[in-house]
């Protein structure tokens, strides 16, 4: 199955990992992607801690926990390409186009981070098949 497909049907909790340039490691509750292509996925961020450790180390590793009784998801290893700061875009690619009661202020700076999907790889296991 294709990313897109994928994280268009998948329904669960995201974890987006980053760490600063001295290795201080931070993990935090993000949506799932936005699918460019089956290489490329953006995640829309704050100026908070994820995206302050991605300006000097843009190594990152995404966590998709599937909602259901099994350990069901995807682990996805990522490097930042470039970032968009077009507020019209950010905008067009929101899912949810009222800002949730839990995100700060509508007049905080967003940023449409973009990573090249490095590796991907099942919740659980190394996605090899024993025999």
């Amino acid at each position: 199955m294709s990313l897109s497909d994928y994280f268009a049907s998948a329904k669960g909790t995201g974890v987006l990992a980053t760490a600063d340039a001295k290795g201080n490691v931070d993990a935090a509750v993000y949506a799932r992607p936005h699918v460019i292509d089956e290489e490329t996925v953006a995640f829309i961020m704050a100026d908070r801690t994820s995206y302050g450790n991605l300006q000097s180390n843009p190594h990152a590793a995404y966590l998709f926990i599937e909602d259901g009784e099994a350990y069901a998801g995807k682990r996805l290893y990522l490097t930042k390409v470039k970032e968009e700061t077009d507020a019209s875009k950010i905008q067009a690619l929101r899912r949810r186009k009222v800002l949730p009661v839990c995100n700060p202020t509508e007049g905080e700076a967003r940023y449409l981070v973009f990573f090249r999907v490095d590796k991907t790889r099942p919740l659980v296991g190394d996605g090899s098949t024993a025999t």
